[in-house]
């Protein structure tokens, strides 16, 4: 029984492979990596304490609402005369 030859795409794929593990190796033995704090990584990610707000004269999700509840009719009248 003769055994499996590899095909070129198969060879050239397990040589990136290898190549890759190598380089990783090398990363990890020799610290290539650059040194984190995970504090000062957890700080960066947090919201800033402010907030930027713009002030405008009218709202227009409220309007929006206001629109549809006058064109609709509901059903069992569970939000009343609310936001009339």
């Amino acid at each position: 029984m003769l055994g499996h030859r590899k095909s070129e795409t198969e060879e050239k794929e397990e040589l990136a492979a290898s190549d890759a593990e190598r380089e990783l190796a090398s990363l990890l033995t020799e610290g290539g990596l650059e040194d984190r704090n995970a504090e000062e990584e957890a700080v960066a990610k947090l919201s800033p304490r402010w907030e930027v707000r713009i002030q405008t004269e009218r709202d227009p999700v409220a309007e929006e609402t206001a629109l549809y509840r006058r064109m609709a009719k509901e059903v069992d009248g569970r939000y009343g005369d609310e936001g009339k």
